[in-house]
């Protein structure tokens, strides 16, 4: 195996380093380096290359997962861009993202109460396609504009969404039980 563990996910599978993404072709990097790389088929080594094995089939598992989520995606291309998004520390968010994030979160708290599932439902549909109009932002950020504090703006925002959708499922979840 010949495969450098220092080097980015979007190397390893052979893919440009861009946050829209041919999921088929990543897919079919994974199937093949999981091919490669998979400890069954190093069984017959000795115990250290075993564990070489086992390190490169985790660095694979680990970069199929990054690369497939879009957000993890985009966190990791700012992080290969030496851009640091604050999550955990920059929670600042304008005003109107804000205010639009209180009326989402009413929405569901109301729905989720009056066990609207049918709203719930149609909120979830709503917010998919909200998510999807701002990974479209996300992808002019950094694939064309290589605008690395925007992008990571967007990301914090696009967090807020992924938890928001989580907590759709969640009601709906509960309301089904």
């Amino acid at each position: 195996m010949s495969i450098d563990l220092k080097q980015d996910f979007f190397t390893l599978f052979g893919l440009p380093r861009r946050y829209a993404l041919d999921e088929s072709a990543l897919e079919a990097a994974w199937h093949e380096l999981q091919s490669q790389v998979h400890p069954d088929r190093h069984a017959h080594l000795s115990d250290a290359e075993k564990r070489v094995s086992m390190q490169w089939a985790t660095r694979v598992n680990e970069g199929f997962r990054i690369l497939r989520q879009p957000l993890a995606r985009a966190q990791y291309l700012l992080e290969l861009a030496g851009v640091d998004a604050g999550l955990e520390t920059n929670t600042a968010m304008s005003p109107e993202f804000l205010m639009e994030q209180m009326e989402w979160r009413e929405a569901v708290e109301e729905a989720r109460e009056a066990a609207e599932v049918d709203e719930l439902e149609a909120l979830h549909r709503r917010l998919l396609a909200h998510a999807r109009e701002v990974r479209g932002e996300l992808a002019a950020q950094l694939d064309d504009e290589r605008d690395y504090e925007a992008a990571a703006d967007t990301v914090r925002r696009l967090m807020f969404i992924d938890k928001l959708q989580q907590e759709i499922d969640e009601a709906l979840l509960a309301l089904e039980n």
